[in-house]
């Protein structure tokens, strides 16, 4: 009985093993997008300082991530994370283009998010361009903070809040459906 539980200890300790070291080896690839990707499937895409990407009908398993002073532009993409910016020139996701999570614009240069399905928040924050949000189905908030190039936010369908606070100049649009509330400067919109 003893030489049985010993095979067994050693057996299960090998299998352990061996999970482990597949667990390692699964690891998700980063796509550096310069220029333009089609309709492929790829796990996550950076966009490198300085460049531009466009995303035409390309399935993005996690997120998109863009670098300062880059571009992306996104047409009916398939991005199941988040597309996050910081100190980018310019987002654009259009054309019918599903974000499984949410969309972070923060301190950068113009954006415009367009006939977009966004599960998660549109959330634009300190950008020094103009900033649109128009005709997009919103699963979470759109929220519109600090930005100084104006912003237009309109015909949106938004199922948490519409939120807009220190922007100058204020937020203009109207048409937007919110299932929670609209709020400061967005009151009226």
């Amino acid at each position: 009985m003893n030489k049985i539980w010993r095979v067994a200890v050693m057996m299960a300790a090998a299998l352990a093993l061996l999970l482990g070291f597949g667990a390692q080896s699964v690891r998700a690839e980063e796509i550096r997008c310069v220029g333009t990707l089609g309709a492929i499937t790829v796990d996550n895409v950076l966009v490198p300082e300085g460049r531009t990407c466009t995303l035409n009908k390309t399935r993005v398993q996690g997120t998109v991530q863009v670098a300062g002073n880059a571009t992306l532009y996104a047409k009916t993409a398939r991005i199941n994370g988040n597309v996050q910016a910081e100190n980018a020139k310019l987002v654009s996701v259009t054309a019918n283009t599903t974000v499984g999570d949410s969309i972070q614009v923060k301190q950068g240069g113009a954006a415009t998010i367009n006939r977009v399905t966004v599960e998660g928040d549109i959330q634009f924050d300190d950008n020094a361009k103009r900033v649109q949000v128009l005709n997009n189905t919103v699963g979470g908030s759109i929220q519109v903070f600090e930005n100084t190039g104006g912003a237009v936010i309109k015909g949106n369908r938004v199922d948490g809040n519409l939120q807009c606070k220190s922007n100058t100049p204020a937020p203009t649009g109207g048409g937007n459906v919110v299932q929670g509330n609209k709020e400061d400067q967005c009151r009226r919109l």
